[in-house]
């Protein structure tokens, strides 16, 4: 895969956007790949029901994921190395002027994202510092590779606002996880976001999506957090056996000596 396999006019118009958006900078970007590249990808997304994926199946996340190249069929191997290529690295810090950037082919935390019918995601914070190499996430890309996606099936990424007691505040934006559709965003602006809505697919369809995930080099006011921090829904609010999933889930920090 190469850069003549995505809609290089389409990202350019996307990023005249991205910079002051609110809730934090962001761009949603249609048609990302060509056509048959996107129909392609999306024909190798395994089903929610393989056994291979990691699950994630509780009141805060429901859905399965997968990282392992070896698991990657021949194209999405080839979509995940391109995504993380000096040659697409260096187009993103030039349209976004992040310096300096750095491509995780780890993905850690990325890979494919499928959710089937009743899969959620709570509003929630990335990781702040990679576990291995001490960067900062700085930039998430997702696109939505269901080709049949029907807006009343939900699934669509929230962005929130923030509270000064570090939580989720107000949903402001609400994007349909549409076919072939990109989302870049900024992960350091206390970039609160998850799904506004339980997917409610029918059977035989899935949420389904590949997310790859930009690093930058960390400051002394980073914070040191090692994995997500999710937020109760409104819906869950007070709820003590929730709010003390979201704190195992969160305990792992990282230590500011490991960027000095």
């Amino acid at each position: 895969m190469n850069l003549s396999d995505i809609n290089l006019n389409n990202i350019n118009d996307g990023f005249e956007t991205f910079k002051n958006q609110k809730p934090f900078d962001h761009c949603i970007i249609d048609n990302f790949f060509k056509k048959d590249i996107a129909e392609k990808l999306s024909s190798e997304i395994p089903s929610f029901d393989s056994n291979f994926l990691h699950e994630y199946n509780n009141s805060i996340e429901a859905k399965k994921t997968s990282n392992d190249w070896n698991k990657f069929p021949e194209l999405t191997y080839s979509a995940f190395q391109f995504l993380n290529s000096d040659i697409f690295v260096n187009y993103i810090k030039g349209v976004t002027g992040i310096e300096p950037l750095y491509s995780d082919s780890g993905l850690n935390g990325g890979g494919w994202h499928i959710l089937s019918k009743g899969g959620k995601l709570n509003p929630h914070l990335d990781y702040s510092l990679h576990p291995k190499l001490k960067l900062e996430r700085k930039l998430n890309i997702i696109i939505y590779l269901e080709k049949e996606w029907q807006e009343e099936w939900g699934g669509h990424l929230g962005l929130y606002s923030e509270t000064e007691a570090d939580s989720p505040k107000k949903l402001e934006i609400e994007i349909e996880p549409k076919f072939n559709r990109a989302v870049f965003f900024d992960t350091t602006q206390n970039s609160w976001h998850g799904l506004s809505r339980v997917v409610n697919c029918p059977k035989g369809f899935s949420r389904k999506s590949m997310a790859v995930y930009y690093l930058t080099q960390p400051s002394r006011h980073t914070d040191t957090r090692g994995k997500a921090l999710f937020s109760p829904t409104e819906e869950q609010a007070g709820d003590q056996d929730v709010i003390g999933l979201i704190h195992r889930r969160s305990s792992i920090t990282m230590s500011k000596d490991t960027y000095k």
